[in-house]
């Protein structure tokens, strides 16, 4: 399979991310005024309530089993590695770079979050289809591909449904604590007769407040805010899915020409396949404000393209090389690819709906993905040809 050819493959389904963007984005123009952005709000939230539960629960239930889950086991880890690497990369990326502290959750998430969905749902299939693919009898390797894309962008929706949801939400409240600060600072301001002594006397009642919060009280806390980000209508999705999958009985209800509630997952999958394009979509037309008064600066771009298409693609090799070595891989090496390609993705599209949901940094969270998008035509051809290379 040659450059030029992998080229092709790889870039369709990103070509096809930025389209439908550029769709969202004119509906959003002034000249169009289809889009607005309480337009978007309304359809972010029937996304995040609807057509996202619907997805993770239609994926899973379907073509997950509890002996793929077994047999498929390195899988979690290797994801978990891209979040855990992807986060500790970004981290150091806002320490180095000092961006706005309401952007900080934001960078992490894009640096560590990866599309696992769509892209590698459309790419690995279509290597397959390929009359040059590595990965021997086509109908074989699309249906097992296929299986293995499924997984991943199921996996990859529990993941980014609790710990980058965490990230956004933690970029959210700072964004409302800074906007509270200035807002405090102009009507203390603006009170002529404040005593300057009754605001000194106030401060260490309020440190006394917080050393009172205890250890346990923490941790209570933590479990508590962990529990909220369980019950997001997405994981509830992916957590039902991964139950009806692994529980044959419960799978039979659904599943299968002949089951008896089969609509149910027929209308999950009819509301699920809404997902990307409306996601999308809301994430154009975001693209158009953020271009005009986005405070990401070209320096942060380019610290998120080096970590996710230069230093995870690298990590990615030394990890699915070592666990192949230690045999904890199957020996397929259509499930490497999709290893190595799990380390080598741009950032998740679900990252926009959350900034969305919490309206905080959606202008730059557009630009961001208009500039790692447009980097992943190139990027993903390169590193599959590489990956190819090294398996084959």
């Amino acid at each position: 399979m040659g450059f030029w050819s992998l080229l092709e493959v790889a870039s369709m389904p990103v070509i096809q991310v930025l389209v439908i963007s550029l769709v969202g984005a004119y509906l959003a123009t002034d000249r169009c005024k289809l889009f607005p952005a309480e337009a978007r709000n309304s359809m972010n939230k029937v996304v995040f309530v609807i057509f996202a539960p619907a997805l993770m629960f239609a994926n899973l239930a379907q073509t997950v089993t509890l002996q793929d889950m077994i047999s498929w086991w390195f899988m979690p880890v290797n994801m978990g590695l891209t979040f855990l690497i992807g986060g500790l990369l970004g981290w150091m990326v806002v320490k180095i770079l000092k961006p706005p502290p309401y952007l900080e959750g934001l960078i992490v998430a894009t640096c560590s979050s990866g599309n696992m969905g769509n892209l590698p749902i459309i790419l690995v299939p279509a290597i397959c289809d390929e009359d040059k693919s590595p990965f021997g009898n086509r109908s074989v390797c699309r249906t097992v591909g296929l299986s293995y894309a499924s997984f991943s962008m199921a996996l990859g929706g529990f993941y980014i449904w609790t710990y980058t949801f965490r990230l956004i939400k933690g970029s959210a409240m700072k964004f409302k604590e800074i906007e509270s600060e200035k807002t405090s600072i102009k009507s203390s301001n603006g009170d002529l007769e404040a005593d300057h002594k009754t605001k000194l006397l106030g401060a260490p009642e309020a440190e006394m407040v917080k050393e009172e919060t205890g250890f346990w009280r923490k941790v209570v806390d933590f479990l508590h805010e962990i529990l909220e980000e369980l019950r997001a209508p997405p994981t509830v999705g992916a957590i039902i899915g991964f139950i009806f999958g692994a529980v044959t009985w419960l799978r039979n209800l659904i599943i299968g020409d002949d089951a008896p509630l089969r609509i149910v997952q027929a209308t999950a999958k009819l509301l699920g396949d809404g997902t990307i394009p409306c996601m999308t979509i809301i994430l154009g037309g975001n693209l158009i404000q953020g271009l005009r008064s986005s405070a990401v600066k070209p320096v942060v771009v380019l610290g998120i393209v080096c970590v996710r298409y230069i230093i995870l693609p690298i990590i990615g090799i030394g990890i699915v090389k070592s666990a192949e070595s230690f045999g904890f891989l199957p020996a397929d090496p259509l499930f490497q690819y999709v290893l190595m390609l799990q380390f080598t993705l741009p950032p998740a599209m679900n990252i926009g709906t959350m900034t969305q949901l919490y309206n905080v940094g959606q202008d730059e969270c557009s630009v961001l993905m208009l500039w790692t998008y447009l980097i992943a035509i190139l990027a993903l051809t390169v590193w599959s040809t590489i990956f190819l290379h090294l398996l084959v």
